[in-house]
Parts: structure tokens; C-alpha cells; sequence
């Protein structure tokens, strides 16, 4: 067998996917799970034992001696306890034990973990419930197996049950306007998902002087290099080989667990780099995406490297996001979402295509929701990234035939004009339907829709629960008037025609980042949310309640649960940051800069001493005494802002309090310190500067 060949038989190896299951389980155990799992069939309990017996024993062939239910909690990151294989021993042997109810089922203390008040403290059980749809792996010696995490009474605490409800609503919604256009053959509609991943890279040894990197995940301080991302010659260049050493063995981690990692390149920033993988269903895209953020930081130490991927690492260049891609899939692999080379003519497209811009008009405020978090405040906006407002690229084709329809005809087949370079020697290519809008936050790219607001830190969970609920409910009012219709041609038409009229505001197909849109947003009536303690609200509208508890994704305690999680770790995030800083500044900028100062000073007076006069020397004493006031002063102002903030009062005002905290009295200490940095000399300056972390990989 070839290097090649044993590469790609190599996919896959570590995980208990539908290969594996169909050479391990019995025939009518694999159907049940193959139901269950591509046709939206009902759990059935009786396959639990056998299953178990097969995942321990091929686990175990792998080298593991542990299982884990790995889940997704509203901290961010996954989450579970290793548990070992033995169940005691027998004459010195030990006795191996893994059963459906192990597989199934198990216990988490959930009072540890976030739940907006939903569990007091001493109400602690919380179950794990396995996934059977999402391919348990192994990772070194332990077997993983994806899970829901819900409390005792079946509140969801967790990424991951929202995205299954929302799978739910939408399969059954969908279907029914399949069935009422005359589709009878589809038996399941899924929403899949390829999510591109942006991170920074940069070296441990200097990751570890930064007390902001290593505590707040991006740095508090620092003064602007002299080369950012000015030159634009890091986006899609040569990858240097420490980094490219990096991407072989995560892409041989990501290979051997099935994770079909396809698309990586340098990013715009310096250090910034992108991972993209293959489209999945949404949970399990969920599920890889989550693999992906770990693997990526552990994979990076054994290369001396820490993988950043807060949002804003470092001001003044490009932060990290991570597109969602979005599509709707048939269990025949039909994309509904595929114009077709007669869009005007193709029913089933223009239902879905309406459905999605009627979602997104009507439920701005939740897309925005789930796309916030405290890194994404300094990435959105600002050239780099969507704004704040939600809008929706069409395309100026797509979106004339929705407005010639709208008007009562419909436009005819168009082609698609050839891509003429001017060089005769290129083969003749034939351009897309539209060009793509890199600022619009919602964009459709052919036969998907792409999410941009997403930050890199995030799950991709709520976003897709939040798209799938809004998209489910609307599909349930087009399949009502669907199948109360005689004529469904018409109907189709007619609902393009209330689409456009009443939702067109949302399509925008020119530059989001102008100033002229956010006027024109404001005009059209589209909300602007610009800060996370904003968005949060979005949980608390009564309509956004409705939709939620209409479509089963969550219960109107879920969502005061999440509004109050939302803003309690916004709040906490930026606690921690306004208290590393004042570490940072007052044991090592501030002491720093005084022996810098007493040098300073010491020269000059030696200069004087010798009856030379040096204005260089007398201007740098004034300069650092100057600014070592400043920034002692500003930091005295945070600290006691800091200690003012009501830290035991209404969520809502502590976070509003946070939030202005870090608009104003951290925004200047930062200003100050970074005009400090300028001024010292590099050797004096006792942290790792920007040009440090960005260029010395």
C-alpha cells in the first residue's frame, strides 16, 4: 500500500464511526443507530448494551483505560471525568465493566457548573446523556463519548441540547413543506455546518512573561509595532516551517478522530492562521469544532507554542472570528438551499431562501445574541469584521429575481457571463452568480449561508440552535399556508412576494463598514447592538420567549437562566482583566519604568555635573516622570472604580458597570501605558513587546 493510501485509510482510526460500527455491532443494533442517526428515528434503549460492549472493546484495542461523557457546558469548554474501564478485581485480574446504562447515562455535580439560577447550590445532580448521533473516540488512553448535559429536572446546561432541539424543529418543519410541494421520498432534512477557524500562534517562552496572555487569554497592554498588517503580505503567504510542523500533527490528530479538517493558510494579522473543515451536521459540527479549539492548544505546547484564540489578542490588528456555513441537507444529500441553474423556476429553493431571510429579520437580536461574547466587543466592526448590525448579502441576482417576482414576473434562466483575464493561455472560467461581500455578517456564497460574527473563542452551538429555531418557526407559517393552498406555484410565489416586501430590508449588498450603512440601518429599523450586555436582553424579549418555547429549544427559564450566565461572565471577564492589569502595571510596568527614570535622571545629573548640557537627556526626565505619574495615577483611578463596581447587585447593572469600567478608566490607564512603552528602551521594557509576539515564530 502507498504512503497516500495508508494516510487516507488512516482517517478515522480513532474514532467509532459508521465504518467501525457496521464491522462491530450487529446488523440490526447498526440499523437502529444508522436510523436514530440519519432519519430522525426515536431513541431505542435496547441497542444501549450492545453498543457498549463493542465501543469498550474496540476502545480498548486502542490503547484506552478510561471513558469519559465528554460535554459542552456554558463555560466554553468541554468538560467531564475520566472514568477507568475496572470495576474491581479477581484474583488479581482486573474485571472490566462498560454496560448500556454506563454508556447512556451519567452523574455531574451541575451546581458546579454554570446555570443562571436555575439549581441552587445544594441542588447539585446533573445527568450526561450520550449523543448517538455524533461518533464516540479515542484520545490517548481514554474513550470519549459525546453527550448532553442537562440538570436533575432536564434543564439544558449545555452547547450541545439546544442544537439537538433545534435539529428536531427543523426536520419536522421542513418536511412538512417538502411534503406539501410534493417531495413524498425525503425522509429527514438537517441543517449541516463547516466552521472556519481563526487563531494566533505565538511562542510559549514569550506567552509565559505575559501575565495577560497567560491569565485573560489576550494582552491588557501594548504599544503598536512598527509593522502590522499594514503591508497585507502575511494573508495567504508562505507558511514558515515551526508553524507548518504544527499543522502536519494537528491535521494527523483531527485525521485520526474523523474530524475532516480541509482549508488552512496565514490569516491577514501577523501570527494569525485559519482552519476550516468539511461540512457535518450541526451537532457534530459542534462536536469537531470543540475537538478542533482543544487540540489546537495542545498540539501547539509540544511545538513551544501557545495557540491564542481569544477574539482580540492584540489591538490594532485583525482579531479572530469563525464563519459558520450553513446549509440545509436532505437525507438523500439534496441541499435546499441550491439555486439551481433556474432559481426562478425551482420552488423548494425559494420556500427555504425565504424562510432563512424572514428568520433573520424577524430574530436580528438572537443571531446577534449568539455571536457575543466579551473578546468579540473589540473584533465586530472597525474594518476587520461584520458590525454590530445584522444584514443580509443576496447578491444582486438573487435578490432582482426575489424583486421581480415580488413585482408579478418572474425572470427568466441567466447565464453566467466567462471570467476574462486578458491572457489567452488561462482556461476560460465562468464567473458566479455574485461577487463575495467579506463585510456582511450574513452572507449567501452559492448554496450556504455564511455566519461571520461568530467569535473564535465560542462554541458555534448557540449560533445554530439560535438559526435553527428562528428558520424552523418560519417554515412552520409557510408549510400552514402551503398546505391550506389548491394552487402551491402560486403560493410559493406569493410568499416571495410577502418575503421581499416585508423583509427586504434586511438584504444589503454593499459595504457594511461605511458610515453611510449605519445610517441607512438606522432608517430601515434594523437593531444595533453593539455591546454583549446589549445583546443579552435578546433573551429576556417576549417574542424571541415565544419563538423559543414555540419550537422546543428552550424554556422561558432556560432563557432567563442564559441571560443571567451572559452577563455574569462578561462581568467576570472583565473583573479578571482590570485585575491583571493593575498587577501588570503596578509589580512590573511601574517598578520598570522608575529604574528606567533613576538611570534617566543620573545621567542627566552626571551630564550637569560636567557642565554639559544635553537636551535629549533632560527631555527623557520630564518625558518618563510625566508619564510614570499618569499611569500611577490612571491606575489608582481603576482600582478604585474596580472596588466600586456592585459586585452583588442586579446582573444587568453590574454589567453595565463592568462595561464602563472598560470603556473608560482601563481604556486610559492602556493609553497610558502604551505611551510609556514608546518611550522606554526595549531592553528596559519588562514584558515581551508586540514586535516580540507577532514576528518571532
Amino acid at each position: 500500500m502507498s504512503s497516500n493510501a495508508e494516510h487516507f485509510s488512516h482517517f478515522g482510526c480513532n474514532a467509532f464511526d459508521d465504518r467501525v460500527m457496521r464491522q462491530h455491532l450487529p446488523l440490526d443494533v447498526y440499523e437502529s443507530l444508522r436510523r436514530i442517526r440519519d432519519d430522525g428515528y426515536p431513541w431505542d434503549p435496547k441497542v444501549a448494551d450492545a453498543v457498549a460492549h463493542a465501543m469498550k472493546d474496540w476502545a480498548i484495542e486502542l490503547g484506552a483505560t478510561h471513558y469519559i461523557h465528554w460535554f459542552s457546558p456554558l463555560t466554553g469548554v468541554g468538560s467531564g471525568k475520566h472514568d477507568s474501564f475496572i470495576d474491581g478485581t479477581n484474583a488479581g485480574q482486573p474485571i472490566i465493566k462498560f454496560n448500556g446504562k454506563m454508556l447512556s447515562k451519567g452523574e455531574s455535580d451541575a451546581s458546579s457548573f454554570p446555570s443562571g439560577g436555575l439549581r441552587a447550590t445544594f441542588e447539585a445532580r446533573g445527568y450526561t446523556t450520550w449523543d448517538p448521533t455524533s461518533p464516540a473516540f479515542v484520545l490517548g488512553t481514554t474513550l470519549y463519548i459525546p453527550t448532553a448535559f442537562c440538570s436533575y429536572t432536564g434543564e439544558a446546561l449545555d452547547q450541545k441540547t439546544p442544537v439537538l432541539r433545534s435539529n428536531q424543529a427543523l426536520n419536522k418543519q421542513a418536511l412538512r413543506v417538502l411534503r406539501a410541494l410534493g417531495d413524498e421520498e425525503t425522509v429527514s432534512v438537517q441543517p449541516t455546518v463547516g466552521a472556519e477557524q481563526e487563531y494566533f500562534l505565538v511562542d510559549k517562552a514569550l506567552f509565559d512573561q505575559r501575565l495577560d496572555l497567560k491569565v485573560a487569554g489576550h494582552t491588557l497592554l501594548g504599544a503598536k509595532p512598527p509593522k502590522g498588517q499594514e503591508l497585507e503580505d502575511h494573508y495567504y503567504g508562505s507558511i514558515n516551517e515551526r508553524v507548518r510542523a504544527f499543522m502536519r500533527e494537528l491535521d494527523d490528530e483531527l485525521w485520526a478522530l474523523g474530524v475532516p479538517a480541509k482549508t488552512e493558510h496565514n490569516e491577514v494579522a501577523p501570527g494569525q492562521y485559519e482552519l476550516a473543515s468539511v461540512y457535518a451536521t450541526a451537532n457534530i459540527a459542534c462536536d469537531h469544532n470543540q475537538i478542533m479549539m482543544e487540540l489546537m492548544r495542545k498540539v501547539a505546547l509540544r511545538h513551544g507554542m501557545a495557540c491564542l484564540l481569544h477574539e482580540k489578542p492584540f489591538a490594532g490588528i485583525n482579531g479572530s472570528g469563525k464563519h459558520n456555513n450553513w446549509s440545509l441537507v436532505t437525507s438523500s444529500g439534496k441541499n435546499l438551499l441550491d439555486p439551481t441553474d433556474d432559481p426562478g423556476q425551482n420552488p423548494t429553493f425559494l420556500v427555504f431562501l425565504c424562510a432563512v431571510l424572514t428568520a433573520v429579520d424577524d430574530y436580528a437580536d438572537l443571531l446577534r445574541l449568539s455571536a457575543t461574547c466579551p473578546g468579540n466587543e473589540f473584533r465586530l466592526g472597525g474594518g476587520e469584521a461584520p458590525p454590530s448590525v445584522i444584514s443580509v448579502f443576496l447578491g444582486d441576482p438573487m435578490e432582482q429575481l426575489l424583486a421581480g417576482i415580488a413585482e408579478g414576473h418572474i425572470p427568466g434562466k441567466s447565464e453566467r457571463a466567462p471570467l476574462l483575464t486578458g491572457v489567452k493561455s488561462l482556461p476560460l472560467l465562468m464567473r458566479d452568480d455574485n461577487d463575495r461581500n467579506r463585510t456582511s455578517p450574513f452572507a449567501f456564497t452559492g448554496n450556504k449561508f455564511e455566519f461571520r460574527m461568530v467569535g473564535a473563542s465560542q462554541s458555534i452551538g448557540l449560533a445554530n440552535a439560535v438559526l435553527g429555531a428562528a428558520v424552523a418557526d418560519t417554515l412552520r407559517a409557510f408549510a400552514d399556508r402551503l398546505e391550506a393552498a389548491e394552487d402551491k406555484t402560486a403560493c410559493v410565489y406569493d410568499i416571495v412576494k410577502d418575503t421581499y416586501n416585508n423583509h427586504g430590508r434586511i438584504i444589503f449588498n454593499g459595504n457594511n463598514y461605511s458610515f453611510e450603512w449605519a445610517n441607512e440601518a438606522r432608517r430601515r429599523g434594523l437593531p444595533n447592538l453593539p455591546t454583549m450586555v446589549d445583546a443579552a436582553e435578546a433573551f429576556l424579549d417576549e417574542k424571541n420567549i415565544a419563538l423559543f418555547e414555540r419550537t422546543h429549544v428552550f424554556t422561558a427559564a432556560e432563557c432567563h437562566s442564559r441571560h443571567e450566565i451572559m452577563l455574569e461572565t462578561y462581568s467576570k471577564n472583565v473583573n479578571i482583566d482590570a485585575a491583571v492589569m493593575l498587577e501588570m502595571v503596578e509589580r512590573q510596568i511601574l517598578p520598570a519604568a522608575l529604574r528606567e527614570l533613576d538611570q534617566a535622571a543620573g545621567t542627566a545629573q552626571k551630564l550637569a555635573g560636567l557642565h554639559v548640557t544635553c537636551q535629549t537627556a533632560t527631555d527623557m526626565v520630564s518625558q518618563l516622570s510625566t508619564l510614570v505619574d499618569r499611569v500611577s495615577g490612571l491606575s489608582a483611578q481603576l482600582a478604585r472604580a474596580l472596588a466600586n463596581v456592585p459586585k452583588n447587585g442586579d446582573a444587568r447593572q453590574t454589567a453595565a458597570a463592568f462595561r464602563a469600567l472598560s470603556a473608560e478608566e482601563m481604556s486610559r490607564l492602556r493609553s497610558a501605558a502604551d505611551q510609556l512603552e514608546e518611550a522606554m528602551p526595549a531592553s528596559a521594557w519588562p514584558v515581551p513587546s508586540y514586535t516580540d509576539l507577532l514576528f518571532d515564530l
